[in-house]
């Protein structure tokens, strides 16, 4: 494909390495030719990079499987996922999966993602619920207009939420940019 159809998220190669699109920007300057600036995230090693690719430059997307699993655990082997058809069992690494970890609780069905039948990664629902379990005291009347606050999630991720929001109440969360979207009770 050309570099103009690269998309966050999306995972190429390029030299043989695995990269996952962390951010693009399509830059078109005043003087001189397009380019595509990417952010990447080697798979294996975890490294973040900076690449450049023309506008008529060709890419190639990496053709990926995904298989839905359950999340089990972590410990020192990583996060460990079950296919639950097969029962077999895979471990990531804290590296691979990134700043996912934030949004995984037991038992979560997330789609894992195999590049010539190894595990390279993890594809989220698009949000999910966790419990606040650290935020400071609500007002009394808050709306959800303008005002936010920090709140600390059991998986430790810490969101923007309304002033209305207290401790020990389940909200949903955009895993894609790691938002509040609403009090679910």
């Amino acid at each position: 494909m050309k570099a103009t159809n690269i998309r966050k998220g999306m995972v190429l190669r390029v030299n043989a390495v695995l990269y996952r699109v962390l951010q693009m920007d399509h830059v078109t300057p005043g003087k001189g030719r397009a380019h595509v600036q990417t952010k990447l995230r080697a798979l294996v090693q975890g490294i973040q990079t900076e690449m450049r690719f023309r506008s008529s430059d060709d890419v190639e997307r990496a053709a990926l499987e995904t298989k839905q699993m359950q999340y089990l655990y972590n410990d020192a082997q990583g996060h460990h996922f079950m296919d639950t058809q097969t029962y077999e069992q895979v471990a990531l690494s804290a590296e691979v999966l990134g700043d996912r970890v934030d949004y995984l609780l037991e038992d979560t069905l997330v789609m894992v993602e195999t590049f010539e039948s190894r595990p390279i990664g993890i594809e989220l629902p698009p949000v999910v619920e966790l419990k606040v379990v650290e935020t400071a005291p609500g007002i009394k009347d808050a709306t959800a207009q303008a005002q936010r606050k920090p709140a600390t999630l059991e998986t430790g991720l810490v969101v923007q939420v309304p002033m209305f929001i207290q401790a020990d109440e389940i909200i949903r969360v955009n895993t894609s940019d790691g938002s509040y979207s609403e009090r679910v009770r």
